[in-house]
């Protein structure tokens, strides 16, 4: 809808070019000779007069050409994501292709454990039954030797028949307690494949709903990018229908065009965050992340040494920040700044979730993750130094500064999100050297 409705104000813009083309040009400076005449009239060449509107057509070009380059650097970049997503989309597929194959050799091992368990425990109960038979027999025994004795016919048989009793029944009773010590370390064994199992099978949801999460951002991707063609489209006819028309008219094209480029790269900032949560449920998925770690007590270190603040976190009257809450634009982080191109480092250990190269936004800009919900964004860099499943610790080198994207001079955009909420970094970075 918010798609249809630009290109209809976009098309009422140009019909007002179109209309106001009509009746550009004044009386003939030279009248036609009367037929009644003889005489030839020559009629001088016309000398144009200069448009005093050529200026601000000039500025106008200028201004559209300027947003045609961005649109198209844009398009370019979205483009690159769209194919580093469509990989990405492959790699978690055939990893859920290997957990599956896990999934399937625990499931066996489990079946094949309970065969045992069953065949252990119905020996144990055969040697249960001999057990109580021999205890029978003993108990059936006469109680005196002597009488043994006289069943027997001598001292020796009498001894030797009640040695046989006894070695026979330790020897069942030995029997009876090794298989039952056989069947609590096959159950024992079956609970630690079981464990596995539950494991394995968790991991392959965290991986499915991770690539759930890959199409929907390459969903968002593609259209993304399909507006950024319109948008080319319309910029490139109003470049084309931009003079001999009122200044005001396509002042208020340029403005529409730009709002519309302003919303897709709004989005822009979106997406990059979407693409840091794909990373930190794959960084769960393999474990990478420390746990039970939480913003209380966090300490930040400066990701630049010798760096100086230049912007604040909280409201802003700068158009290119994005809205947050009552606030039309919002700082979501702060800006500190050094001489060009010195080396940015993480703040803290963690696990980089989100390399990103574009020419708007945030420009080039690494996203680490910390555990317990808590992630740091590098913005603006001049270069990336990791990739996307790099365990990185405390002050080691992510890139360096740079003024990429959306930015007005070398420094860094360094921004905190805790469970997906901007929070002021100031308070958690380490006080600087005096």
């Amino acid at each position: 809808m918010k798609r249809a409705v630009g290109a209809l104000a976009l098309a009422g813009a140009l019909m007002v070019l179109q209309v106001s083309a009509v009746s550009a040009t004044g009386p003939s400076p030279c009248p036609s000779p009367s037929s009644a005449s003889a005489a030839r009239v020559s009629c001088p060449a016309a000398t144009p007069t200069p448009d005093p509107n050529q200026a601000a057509y000039d500025q106008l070009l200028s201004r559209l050409g300027g947003d045609l380059a961005k649109a198209l650097t844009s398009e370019e970049q979205l483009t690159a994501a769209l194919d580093q997503t469509s990989t990405s989309v492959q790699i978690v597929t055939d990893q859920i292709t290997q957990e599956e194959t896990v999934i399937a050799n625990l499931q066996d091992q489990i079946a094949q454990l309970d065969t045992q368990i069953a065949d252990t425990q119905a020996r144990i109960d055969v040697e249960k039954e001999q057990v109580a038979a021999m205890a029978k027999a003993i108990y059936r025994q006469p109680n005196s030797l002597w009488l043994l004795v006289a069943r027997t016919g001598n001292l020796h048989d009498a001894l030797q028949a009640t040695a046989d009793l006894v070695i026979a029944g330790q020897r069942a009773h030995a029997l009876q307690a090794r298989l039952e010590a056989d069947l609590l370390k096959l159950q024992a064994d079956r609970a630690a494949r079981q464990a596995d199992l539950d494991r394995e099978s968790a991991t392959r949801d965290r991986l499915a709903a991770s690539l759930n999460t890959l199409n929907d951002l390459m969903n968002t991707q593609s259209d993304i990018s399909n507006q950024l063609s319109d948008v080319i489209a319309q910029i490139q006819d109003a470049q084309n229908g931009v003079h001999d028309q009122p200044p005001d008219v396509t002042a208020q094209l340029a403005a529409l065009l730009e709002s519309q480029e302003q919303d897709l790269i709004q989005r822009s900032y979106q997406l990059a965050w979407s693409a840091a949560h794909v990373g930190v449920g794959l960084a769960l998925v393999t474990h990478m992340l420390p746990s039970g770690k939480t913003v209380a007590g966090l300490t930040l270190s400066w990701p630049m040494a010798g760096a100086r603040v230049t912007q604040l976190f909280g409201p802003s009257d700068l158009l290119l920040e994005p809205p947050l809450g009552p606030y039309k634009h919002f700082h979501a982080g702060v800006d500190i700044a050094a001489p060009f191109g010195t080396t940015v480092m993480a703040a803290a250990d963690g696990v980089v979730v989100a390399v990103g190269h574009s020419k708007v936004g945030y420009g080039n800009y690494v996203v680490i993750a910390h555990g317990g919900g808590i992630m740091t964004l590098y913005g603006h860099l001049l270069e990336t130094d990791v990739i996307v499943g790099n365990a990185v610790a405390r002050g080691q080198r992510v890139g360096l500064e740079g003024s990429t994207g959306w930015s007005t001079g070398p420094h860094v955009h360094f921004e905190l999100r805790v469970n997906d909420s901007v929070v002021d970094p100031m308070p958690y970075l380490l006080k600087l050297a005096s």
